[in-house]
């Protein structure tokens, strides 16, 4: 190696690990307390506005919407209602014309757990595109109902022209019932860039679970419009991912599931200080760049042990009938946990983008937050931290099942739950892809 190498390379060392090192400015959305009653914010979902980037919508446990006009730096909020009730489970998705929506639990009676009513559908309201958008919500319409069957932990997906929405979720003959003749399945429905109305929710699971909302339960099914035709949704269980295709817009599924990966140890998994924590898959589709037509599939699992939970990729380019082998995300050594995943394909660059709570900076249970960036298609990650400090959360406290992020055009935006001393309280950070 030549001295002039040596010299360039002195040099700019401390210029890339500052790069490496440096945490983007966080923003707090919410604060629990804040109001005067109502349950602890967290389960947050963020999503970008295409048609005008600096606005960004959110949403938290129980009924909570967070608007902000300026990239993510400052934030109104505000609380969600509807007819059909507001109960949790918050997923706020973006269309590509600047329509949102917000879908959630039902709580029709208004009564919470005391109520028989209680997930009896799942809920979507849409918010127009425009200078309202955001801050003016339909009423909600519904999707599922099925006599006294509960229905939870949906997701939404909205296909590349705008013009069609999928929804699924999962179907509890009872949920939390041990009789064995109470089963699961994944659903799926869909409807107009308007919301109105769903259609007759189809099945796409071949094989169901039980009721019990843990390993052995068919649960978090996340849908993705692989093209404008051509709808997949992948789901967990027991220790497999499952996925199901339909080329004709969502009205049909194929009669058979397919396996694609593996969740060694199963999708429900025991995290020290979280009561309850999952590894289920998330989904996503690069619209652009190199890989456009790729479709990920993102989860965690502790195939290296039950004491490293590992965050794990795996991608398809012929619409989801071969898949890759999984490539481990997080780069840090063995040994800790990294956990709550969720993923974000930009639909500009291609880039996918990975946010997830971790420990390789502590031996016991403080938690950082970090970000996980892919510019060649999945292959290699570059692992970025994006909480200023750590926390250290409570199991008393209900710390939800998941995060979410959201990226545009090299804006990225992770949102995350932190609990300090038993106060909750909802996070993002002003992260850059440039």
């Amino acid at each position: 190696m030549t001295l002039r190498l040596l010299i360039l390379l002195a040099l700019a060392t401390p210029t890339l690990l500052a790069a490496q090192q440096q945490v983007p400015t966080n923003v707090e959305l919410h604060r629990e307390g804040q109001e005067p009653k109502g349950y602890a914010p967290c389960e947050p979902s963020i999503a970008i506005d295409p048609t005008n980037p600096d606005r960004i919508v959110a949403g938290a446990v129980l009924d909570y919407v967070y608007v902000s006009e300026d990239a993510g730096k400052s934030w109104s909020r505000d609380r969600l209602t509807s007819k059909l009730g507001v109960f949790g489970d918050p997923c706020i998705v973006a269309g590509p014309q600047g329509d949102f929506y917000y879908a959630h639990l039902s709580d029709p009676a208004g009564e919470g757990w005391r109520s028989d009513a209680l997930l009896d559908r799942i809920v979507v309201q849409h918010s127009k595109a425009g200078n309202a958008v955001g801050e003016r919500w339909s009423k909600g319409s519904g999707a599922g109902l099925n006599g006294t069957k509960d229905q939870d932990k949906e997701w939404l997906a909205v296909s590349p022209s705008g013009d069609r929405v999928a929804l699924c979720w999962t179907e509890f003959d009872h949920y939390g019932s041990e009789a064995a003749g109470d089963s699961t399945r994944i659903l799926c429905s869909t409807t107009g860039r308007k919301a109105k109305k769903w259609s007759e929710p189809v099945s796409v699971s071949a094989m169901e679970g039980n009721c019990l909302d843990g390993d052995s339960t068919v649960e978090g099914a996340v849908p993705v419009w692989i093209d404008e035709m051509t709808l997949g949704v992948a789901w967990a269980h027991g220790e497999h991912i499952r996925w199901n295709v339909s080329e004709d817009a969502g009205v049909t599924f194929r009669s058979y599931e397919q396996y694609i990966a593996d969740i060694i140890g199963g999708w429900d998994q025991v995290i020290p200080g979280i009561g309850r924590a999952n590894g289920m898959p998330v989904t996503g589709v690069a619209r652009e760049g190199v890989h456009a037509g790729r479709v990920y599939v993102n989860w965690t699992d502790q195939r290296n042990g039950p004491f490293d939970t590992d965050v794990w990729i795996i991608w398809s380019d012929d619409k989801g009938k071969t898949w890759s082998e999984p490539v481990r995300v997080n780069n840090d050594p063995p040994g800790k946990h990294q956990f709550f995943t969720w993923m974000a394909v930009d639909p500009v660059t291609g880039h996918v983008h990975i946010v997830f709570y971790d420990r390789r900076m502590s031996d016991r249970t403080a938690t950082q937050v970090y970000v996980a960036t892919s510019a060649d298609g999945g292959k290699n990650w570059i692992n970025h931290r994006v909480s200023e400090t750590a926390f250290v959360p409570s199991e008393e406290s209900f710390f939800g099942d998941y995060n979410n992020i959201s990226a545009y055009g090299g804006r990225v935006r992770p949102i995350w739950t932190r609990n300090e001393q038993g106060i909750q309280s909802i996070w993002t950070a002003l992260m850059e892809d440039r």
